[in-house]
């Protein structure tokens, strides 16, 4: 949504953003063209009355919204009021997987909104077709009711952004090479894993580890570069402002989710011309690796794989225009394109 937003108002749409305190994407300021519209809520649920005043007030044309508790209000909303004329409901994930680490009722609910409430949607979304095919069979729709549309993810921003300096004395010219990894420090992200591939890169070649992002398990993955003897050549810096600078002067990315439904920082390193390698876990990177085409694609915690695959890279890095080239169905301006048609506003 942050990317897109923008998008949609430079093409000359009046774009009204619905927020509920604590949610939703972030921007300092509103985007050009782009109107806050507050709802006075902090929960979706509670939420739901302005959402209906909403609707009737201002009888938009069509309505995009994210998440399961999102969809779930719109898609009443909608019942409701017959306002807007089309709404597109999106997934951003692999349901039945999360669902799976969910608790009882949370798990019966969301199962119950996506199989009874879903088809009522005039559109639904998902970033990769392995989510999509496992929406469209808990929602019991055929599998063309669901369209993938990637995420919007390279314009001339994350270009900018990359050209800018890193201020991190490893990245410096002449350094050995840096591995990166991004994202929550959380089990989902399996950064152990990442850990403990790069301790026998580094037994046999200087490089170093550099993941950028916050968690509860910094401590735990530094103590781990410890017990493997590898703590001075990894680097746990936080959060990074611009993460993309790091990515564009990687020697490679490296990706080792167990569960993801399109792997944005996957497609921005691609995007970038770094070279890539990530686990083939449930549903986006096999997508956007065309299963190995761009990177290689290698099985959920084998650390082993994963050594071997960043030794490859890092020895014979692939052509970064080729990969720059993968990352191209991934602009914003395409992915709006896509969006608009469905919208009806094409």
């Amino acid at each position: 949504m942050r990317n897109l937003l923008p998008e949609f108002a430079r093409r000359g749409l009046r774009v009204d953003l619905l927020r509920i305190s604590g949610h939703g994407p972030y921007f300092d300021a509103p985007p050009a063209g782009v109107r806050f519209v507050d709802l006075g809520a902090r929960h979706v649920d509670t939420a739901f009355p302005a959402l209906i005043r909403y609707l009737r007030r201002n009888r938009p044309r069509a309505m995009l919204t994210d998440k399961d508790r999102v969809n779930r209000a719109a898609l009443w909303a909608r019942r409701l009021t017959g306002v807007p004329r089309r709404l597109v409901v999106r997934m951003g994930m692999t349901v039945s997987l999360n669902l799976e680490r969910r608790g009882g009722w949370a798990r019966f609910s969301q199962r119950f909104s996506i199989r009874h409430f879903y088809p009522w949607a005039d559109g639904i979304v998902t970033p990769s077709r392995g989510a999509g095919d496992d929406l469209a069979a808990l929602a019991g729709l055929p599998g063309e009711r669901v369209t993938v549309i990637p995420n919007p993810v390279v314009d001339d921003a994350l270009y900018a952004a990359a050209a800018e300096p890193v201020d991190h004395p490893w990245f410096a010219a002449g350094e050995a090479p840096v591995v990166v990894g991004a994202g929550e420090l959380s089990e989902r992200k399996d950064f152990a894993t990442l850990v403990r591939a790069f301790a026998r890169v580094r037994a046999r070649r200087p490089c170093r580890l550099v993941i950028l992002g916050r968690g509860r398990q910094r401590e735990a993955l530094l103590a781990l570069a410890a017990e493997l003897g590898v703590a001075g050549d990894v680097d746990l810096p936080g959060f990074a402002a611009n993460p993309y600078a790091y990515m564009a002067r990687a020697g490679c990315f490296a990706m080792t989710s167990r569960l993801e439904g399109a792997g944005i920082a996957l497609i921005e390193a691609l995007a970038l011309g770094t070279p890539v390698v990530s686990t083939d876990c449930p549903s986006g990177p096999a997508e956007t690796l065309e299963n190995g085409r761009y990177g290689p694609l290698v099985d959920v915690g084998d650390d082993q794989a994963l050594a071997a695959s960043i030794g490859e890279l890092l020895d014979a890095p692939p052509d970064r225009d080729f990969l720059r080239a993968g990352a191209a169905r991934y602009s914003v301006a395409r992915v709006a394109d896509r969006y608009l048609a469905v919208l009806g506003l094409g």
